[in-house]
């Protein structure tokens, strides 16, 4: 599309324009501007109280404008009197450092410098559930094994394959969608792009996902671990580095070990040398834990790492290169902040080459039978607070996301952890109120 956001409304019947802007929690922030408007707001920006919003401001600093990069732009195929637009931050003049997208553009442009073209994919899984979010929404998924499920997929076919057809129709190419190995889980999978194109598309399709739901009298979560026993919610990254120009994928060599050239080594190696410090990113909630610490599951195995490792055409690691040229990181999961889960990739993965970073063994094992014979690899953190303290140890991490992106972050993110801590549960009565 081009560049005037008042001739896309004209040219394609667009009443609004949703202004909208991603937090640190991930939360998405918008405004709703008739069209009439949009050439102000594309010029000077939408105001926010930023305060009022999960960033490290107060209600003394001045308007956070957001202004909408048309290159996002998005006419809603459920409400196409709509168009979402995607907003960088600015405040003062000046691009407000801790807001993600913003994060990410820089990451982005220093990578660029390195010659550096980073085009990623991802597999957000999700939850149909009840509108009370109290059980999964239909009550006949109840096998012990439903990844793929046929009749589970087609009993949800309506809300799939409305989701499926706006991917269509935006040219998203998706190319598959499936029942995954939870009940009541479902993943769909469209086309890797770049990275910031991916970003907004990982944005928008939550934001579809839950608004198609809800129009079928459901729910969408994409909480990492809704229910206690069944596998949780991951959004895996798959990775690949280009040239300049985006035609040749520089982690491609058929001469080396699994496809992967030394550029793509030295970045899988950025990858694991911080994923403890990358996990609070990348895991950002108290309930991220619950999945990447989970006992098996109903279906036999959580589908989540616990452990450093990668290997080949493995499941069961942190890391697995599935083919030549790319690697999917499968610690991620569904409460990743789309913008921060590729700010972190980059940011780890450029430390990597430019420090050549060896990735370390390779192992070719079950995890899930035989992890207790690796040695020497780090466990990933046990909760929200110990991936805190990794992160704020990880001084060139911190450094690489911005000193204060990463101060706004690790501040409201112990804010969080020190509410989780001082809530009263009902775990505390059943097991100490007779102590």
């Amino acid at each position: 599309m081009g560049n005037d956001l008042a001739a896309f409304a004209k040219e394609n019947g667009v009443k609004y324009f949703m202004i909208s802007y991603t937090d640190l929690f991930g939360g998405q922030r918008a405004k709703l501007v008739p069209a009439q408007a949009i050439a102000d707001m594309q010029k000077d920006g939408a105001g926010f109280a930023g305060f009022a919003t999960w960033l490290d401001l107060t209600p003394a600093h001045p308007d956070m404008l957001a202004v909408p990069d048309p290159a996002s732009a998005i006419q809603l195929p459920w409400k196409p009197d709509v168009a979402w637009v995607a907003a960088n931050c600015i405040m003062d003049d000046k691009e407000v450092e801790q807001a993600p997208r913003n994060t990410l553009r820089r990451l982005i442009a220093e990578a660029a410098t390195d010659g550096m073209h980073v085009k990623t994919g991802v597999e957000a899984e999700f939850f149909l559930i009840s509108p009370d979010g109290s059980v999964i929404s239909d009550k006949y998924d109840t096998a012990s094994k439903p990844c793929y499920d046929q009749q589970a997929v087609m009993r949800r076919y309506d809300v799939i394959a409305e989701i499926c057809d706006h991917m269509l129709a935006l040219g998203w190419s998706p190319y598959q969608n499936d029942h995954e190995d939870a009940n009541g889980q479902f993943e769909m999978n469209w086309a890797f792009d770049d990275v910031l194109a991916t970003a907004d598309k990982h944005s928008f399709f939550k934001f579809m996902v839950k608004s198609v739901a809800e129009k079928h009298g459901l729910r969408a979560t994409f909480m990492p671990k809704p229910f206690q026993g069944l596998t949780g919610n991951g959004c895996h990254a798959h990775i690949s580095v280009w040239d300049k120009a985006g035609k040749t994928n520089v982690f491609a060599d058929n001469a080396m070990e699994l496809g992967l050239s030394a550029k793509g080594k030295n970045f899988l190696g950025g990858i694991m040398k911080h994923a403890s410090a990358l996990a609070a990113i990348t895991n950002p909630t108290v309930n991220s834990y619950k999945r990447i610490n989970a006992p098996r599951t109903i279906s036999g195995a959580t589908w989540a790492p616990n452990t450093v490792t990668w290997t080949g055409n493995n499941r069961t690691h942190m890391v697995r290169v599935p083919g030549p040229g790319r690697f999917e990181l499968r610690l991620p999961d569904g409460a990743a902040n789309p913008y921060l889960l590729q700010a972190v990739i980059i940011a780890a993965g450029l430390d990597g080459i430019r420090s050549k970073a060896d990735p370390g063994k390779r192992y070719d094992i079950d995890m899930y039978q035989h992890g207790h014979t690796v040695k020497g690899a780090p466990k990933l953190p046990l909760n929200l607070l110990d991936a805190l303290r990794e992160y704020d140890k990880d001084k060139s991490l911190k450094a690489a996301l911005g000193e204060e992106f990463s101060s706004a972050y690790l501040k409201l993110k112990h804010q969080e952890w020190n509410s989780y801590a001082s809530h009263f549960t009902q775990w505390e009565r059943d097991h100490t109120l007779d102590i």
